[in-house]
């Protein structure tokens, strides 16, 4: 641990000022990298955690990265170009994560790293169409290669469906009203711009009073998860993701919504072999299998130094466990 420690602090190879990977410490200590393991980071984005890994697994170390932002990955192959003959960069879905392993090596890995939050250059990005601080073309796809875009979401769906995705995904308690200004608005003209439907959200929940967060950030939320089916198949995912672990080895998860967090907690609680029906003890059915040992019982959060240099990690919530 100590020599992982010191690896950590010789890294300072952010070719990116604008991109601050969240936890970083934190990520690097629970996936316990050593020299000559195997690694995955599900997530590359733009290389801020997979840089550091690299750093911690030389001599004889592997990472296999994965992300399914192409344009994110080309940035990442930039910065992570002089440990190229440890890495192996992938454009994929990282649910796919199993059938590539499957493909690439027949022995279990040390670690897997997933961090399912947005990176700082598709939030920033005004061509990505992810902020309602923007006037971008309405887009939030993380795989531009994919058809659909949220403009499409907001302008095709019927209002009880629309009204349903922005409270299902987004927990907002006003969705029906935001559906209906969103349908009335785009019967005059289609929402095909950022700064537009938040805008119209605005407008909707200005009687609110104060607001601690923007007034679109819900359902702006809401709309990114439903284009990039975020949470569909995470379940199974985290479970045969665990499949690929080598006794010892750990899986880490950070989550920035309640949404995807419950789910991480539900996976791990089940494989450390705890209830996770929440049903009478004489009506449980769970499986009761201990494979894994959770390493975070509670999740974890940014430090303060952390959230003082980098306020969007504040939502992060970071979980581990380890297989038996």
């Amino acid at each position: 641990m100590r020599a992982t420690a010191r690896k950590l602090m010789t890294y300072t190879g952010n070719s990116d000022p604008g991109h601050t990977p969240v936890m970083l410490k934190e990520v690097i200590d629970l996936l316990q990298c050593r020299p000559g393991g195997t690694y995955v980071d599900a997530t590359v984005g733009l290389g801020g955690h997979s840089q550091a890994i690299l750093e911690c697994i030389q001599p004889g170390g592997q990472l296999i990265g994965i992300d399914r932002d192409k344009e994110s990955l080309e940035k990442a192959q930039v910065r992570l170009r002089r440990h190229s003959e440890s890495l192996r960069l992938l454009h994929d879905n990282f649910k796919n994560l199993p059938l590539i392993l499957n493909n690439l090596t027949s022995r279990p890995v040390d670690g897997i790293l997933v961090d399912l939050g947005v990176s700082s250059y598709q939030l920033t990005a005004p061509e990505r169409g992810f902020s309602f601080q923007s006037d971008a073309k309405l887009d939030m796809r993380m795989d531009r290669t994919q058809q659909w875009t949220a403009a499409d979401l907001v302008n095709n769906l019927p209002e009880t469906e629309l009204a349903d995705l922005i409270y299902r995904y987004g927990e907002e308690r006003l969705s029906r009203r935001i559906a209906a200004a969103i349908v009335q608005e785009r019967t005059r003209t289609p929402i095909t711009r950022c700064s537009q439907l938040a805008e119209v959200i605005s407008r909707v929940l200005k009687a609110r009073g104060h607001q601690t967060i923007h007034p679109a950030t819900r359902t702006f939320q809401a709309l990114r998860i439903a284009v990039n089916e975020e949470l569909e198949g995470l379940e199974g995912f985290l479970s045969r993701s665990f499949d690929f672990l080598r006794p010892g080895g750990r899986l880490v998860v950070i989550a920035f919504h309640s949404l995807e967090d419950r789910i991480v907690k539900r996976v791990f609680r089940k494989l450390a072999g705890q209830c996770v029906c929440e049903a009478p003890p004489e009506l449980c059915t769970c499986p009761r299998q201990a494979l894994a040992n959770l390493i975070t019982h509670r999740p974890m959060t940014p430090r303060p130094e952390e959230l003082a240099s980098n306020p969007r990690s504040r939502s992060a919530r970071l979980r581990s466990l380890e297989r038996r």
